[in-house]
């Protein structure tokens, strides 16, 4: 699969190229299949990185899933934004507790084509990619040439300056359609 970044017109439609992170530290492995079911049933041919865990990040709590997909998207940014969420709250998402808890599942748009700034309340591309490994880590899985569109170097440069004492994660088997998606054995 071509995974550039640069925007494409399919069908005379224009179509960007798209990451997001995928998270669930509740009945995860049922979530995160859900969401990769919704993501293909609505975007078509996907991208995904192994799925890793990790412990909790600004909370005591259950461990996370989380990996990173990519895919072409006809939506724009507030679009795919609404067709999130719609996502999450199809798994259970609520939004009404603490901003760093337990959740069912969080998809976050991580780039949109080459995309820098605010673009309909998103802001792009998202800090967490270099905040997070296991945003991080992902991303360098399936796109380590590519560059972060504000750094303007590769993930798997930005990947070598990153702390990775900072946060422990660890590869999982993970299955999803009869397919092996990751091996614990990464």
């Amino acid at each position: 699969m071509d995974n550039s970044v640069s925007e494409r017109v399919l069908g005379g439609k224009s179509v960007a190229w798209v990451y997001v992170s995928i998270g669930s530290n509740i009945d995860r492995y049922r979530h995160i299949a859900s969401s990769l079911d919704a993501l293909s049933a609505r975007f078509g041919e996907l991208l995904i990185s192994p799925v890793y865990e990790s412990e909790a990040v600004g909370f005591a709590g259950d461990n996370f899933l989380n990996l990173v997909v990519g895919f072409h998207c006809p939506l724009s940014v507030a679009e795919l934004s609404a067709a999130l969420r719609q996502i999450e709250h199809a798994n259970g998402r609520r939004r009404d507790g603490p901003k760093f808890g337990p959740r069912t599942l969080d998809i976050d748009i991580l780039t949109y084509n080459d995309s820098v700034g605010e673009i309909d309340g998103v802001l792009l591309p998202r800090d967490e990619i270099t905040k997070n490994a296991f945003v991080l880590l992902p991303l360098v899985d399936i796109a380590a040439d590519c560059q972060h569109p504000a750094l303007r170097i590769s993930y798997a440069e930005v990947w070598q300056g990153y702390d990775r004492d900072s946060q422990k994660l660890w590869p999982v088997d993970f299955e999803w359609r009869g397919q092996k998606i990751s091996s614990a054995t990464h």
